[in-house]
C-alpha cells in the first residue's frame, strides 16, 4: 500500500491524516493496518516514532465507525493499556486527532468511560480515589502498547 487511502479507511480518517501531513504509511503501518482491520491479533515491534500507534488506532477507528452498535456511557469497545501515563495521554491524543470527525468518543483513564479507553495498568480509577467500573460486554478490542 502506497497511501493511507489504499487501505480503504473512511474519508474523515484520511482527511485527518492529510491535515497532519501524513500521506504515506510507514513500514509498521503498512503491515499492521490490514491485520487489525481484518480483526486478527497482532504483535508489532518497531522503534519509537515509527507510527505504531497509528498502526493500530487507524484500523480500530475504521472498524468502530463501520461496525457495532453505539454504546452507553459506561461501556467500552476498545481498551488500550500502556505502561505510562504519558503514553496513555499520547495514545488518547492520537485517537482524538485521527477520529476528530467521527461519531466516537475517547477518554484517557481516570474519568467517565467512553467507547475508547486508554489508560495505564492499575490506573483506572478517579483522582478522588473512587474506583471506576465499566461494562466490558461490548469490548471488541484490547491493545497493549
Amino acid at each position: 500500500m502506497t497511501y493511507f487511502s489504499d487501505f480503504g479507511l473512511a474519508e474523515p480518517i484520511c482527511r485527518a491524516l492529510a491535515a497532519k501531513g501524513y500521506t504515506e504509511p510507514t513500514p509498521i503501518q503498512t503491515q499492521a493496518i490490514p491485520v487489525v482491520m481484518a480483526g486478527r491479533d497482532l504483535c508489532g515491534i518497531a522503534q519509537t516514532g515509527t507510527g505504531k500507534t497509528a498502526g493500530f488506532a487507524l484500523p480500530l477507528l475504521q472498524r468502530l465507525t463501520m461496525e457495532g452498535p453505539q454504546v452507553s456511557s459506561n461501556c467500552v469497545r476498545v481498551l488500550v493499556l500502556v505502561p505510562t501515563r504519558e503514553l496513555a495521554e499520547q495514545v488518547y491524543q492520537a485517537f482524538g486527532e485521527y477520529g476528530a470527525s467521527l461519531p466516537l468518543r475517547t477518554h484517557v483513564a481516570l474519568a467517565r468511560m467512553r467507547p475508547i479507553f486508554a489508560g495505564t495498568f492499575g490506573r483506572s480509577h478517579e483522582p478522588s480515589g473512587l474506583t471506576v467500573t465499566f461494562r466490558l460486554r461490548m469490548l471488541t478490542t484490547q491493545a497493549l502498547s
